[in-house]
C-alpha cells in the first residue's frame, strides 16, 4: 500500500514539475514577445550626410523616409474617379478613372492650405498630369505592387469574408447536427494532430504582431505598405516576426491538409476545413481587438500555455507508433488500427 501511494505521489510530483516547467516556458515566451515589441520597430535611415550622394538622390531618400514614397513611385486608382488640378491654371482638371496608373512626379508644400499642406503631382501620361492633396491621394490610390494591393484588399474586405465563411460553417454544422452526424472541430473534437491548433496559434500571433505595429509603430507599417517585401530579412524586427509568422502559417497549413485528408474522408475534411477557417478568422479578429486595448498579449500567453499543455498530453499519450501501419499507440501490444503485435 505504501509503495502504491509512493508511486502515485511520485507521479503527482512529476506532474507538478511538468506544469511548473510549462508555466515558466509560457512566461519566457511572453517576456520574449514583449521584449521585441519595445525593440527596434523602425527602418534605419540612410546617411544623408554622405558627400557621394547627389542632391536629387538625397531629396528622394528624404521624401522616402518622411512620406514613405518618393519620385517615380507607381500608383493605381482605386476610386471611381479622381480629379487632378492643372495648377497654376484655376478651374482646370484632368479626370482619372478606376484602374488608371500614375507615377509620382513632384512634391509641393502649400502652407496656406488648411486641409493639407502637402500636394503631390501625378502623371498618367505626357498630356494627363495634375496635382492632388496627399491625404486625398492616399485614400484614392494604392501602390501597383501586388503585395501592397493584397494588403489593401485584405484589410478592406476581410469582414465580409469572415461573415461569409462563418455563416457557411454554421449552416453546414446545423445541417450535420440535424442529421446526427459527428462533426470534427478544432480542440474540442479534434483530429489526431496538433497542427490545427498550432495554425490557430500562428494566426493569433500574426494578428497580435500586426495590431501591435498599428498601435505602436504605424509609420513602420505605412513604409512597408509602400515598399513591401516577403523576405523577413533587412526589415525591422517586428516586421521580421510578422513575416516569419506568415511563412510558418503557410507551412503548417500544408501539414494540416496532409494530416486531415489522411485521417478523414474528403467530405468530412471539407467540413473540418470550414470550421478551421472560421476558428482562424475568429482568432484574427479577437486578437486584433484585444491587442488594441492592450490585453491581447495576456490572451496570447494563455493560448501558448494551452498549446504547450496539449502538446505535453499528446507526447505522453502516444509515445509509440505501430511498426506496420505507423499509427500512434499509447502502449506496446496489439495495434487497434491494424491488429499487428508491437513488442
Amino acid at each position: 500500500m505504501q509503495n502504491k501511494e509512493g508511486k502515485y505521489g511520485q507521479k503527482d510530483a512529476d506532474l507538478h514539475r511538468t506544469n511548473g516547467g510549462l508555466r515558466r516556458v509560457a512566461l519566457v515566451c511572453t517576456l520574449f514577445f514583449l521584449s521585441f515589441c519595445v525593440m527596434s520597430c523602425h527602418y534605419p535611415r540612410p546617411n544623408l550626410e554622405d558627400e557621394n550622394l547627389s542632391k536629387e538622390t538625397r531629396d528622394s531618400l528624404t521624401y522616402l523616409f518622411e512620406r514613405h514614397y518618393t519620385w517615380n513611385t507607381n500608383l493605381e486608382v482605386l476610386a471611381d474617379s479622381v480629379n487632378l488640378a492643372c495648377l497654376p491654371v484655376k478651374d482646370c482638371y484632368n479626370m482619372l478613372h478606376r484602374g488608371d496608373r500614375v507615377v509620382v512626379a513632384e512634391f509641393a508644400i502649400h502652407p496656406a492650405d488648411s486641409v493639407d499642406s502637402v500636394w503631390v503631382k501625378l502623371a498618367h501620361s505626357q498630356e494627363v498630369q495634375g496635382w492632388l492633396r496627399e491625404s486625398e491621394m492616399l485614400h484614392a490610390f494604392v501602390p501597383t505592387d501586388s503585395i501592397s494591393q493584397a494588403v489593401y484588399l485584405f484589410s478592406d474586405t476581410h469582414a465580409s469574408y469572415f461573415i461569409i465563411i462563418f455563416a457557411l460553417f454554421v449552416a453546414v454544422w446545423l445541417f450535420r447536427t440535424f442529421r446526427r452526424k459527428q462533426l470534427k472541430m478544432v480542440y474540442f473534437n479534434d483530429i489526431d494532430s496538433l497542427y490545427p491548433l498550432l495554425l490557430c496559434l500562428l494566426m493569433a500571433f500574426c494578428a497580435t504582431i500586426y495590431e501591435s505595429i498599428q498601435v505602436f509603430a504605424p509609420e513602420t507599417w505605412r513604409h512597408f505598405y509602400f515598399n513591401p517585401t516577403l523576405s523577413p530579412f533587412k526589415v525591422p524586427f517586428v516586421l521580421s516576426a510578422f513575416l516569419l509568422g506568415i511563412w510558418l502559417f503557410i507551412v503548417v497549413l500544408l501539414a494540416v491538409l496532409d494530416d486531415l485528408f489522411r485521417q478523414l474522408s474528403p467530405a468530412a475534411a471539407v467540413f473540418y476545413l470550414l470550421g478551421l477557417a472560421s476558428c482562424c478568422i475568429f482568432c484574427y479578429f479577437f486578437f486584433i481587438l484585444a491587442t488594441s486595448i492592450y490585453v491581447g498579449y495576456l490572451f496570447l500567453a494563455a493560448f501558448v500555455w494551452v498549446f504547450l499543455k496539449r502538446l505535453r498530453i499528446s507526447l505522453t499519450a502516444s509515445r509509440y507508433r505501430c511498426g506496420r501501419c505507423g499509427q500512434k499507440l499509447k502502449e506496446k501490444g496489439v495495434c487497434p488500427h491494424c491488429g499487428a503485435i508491437n513488442e
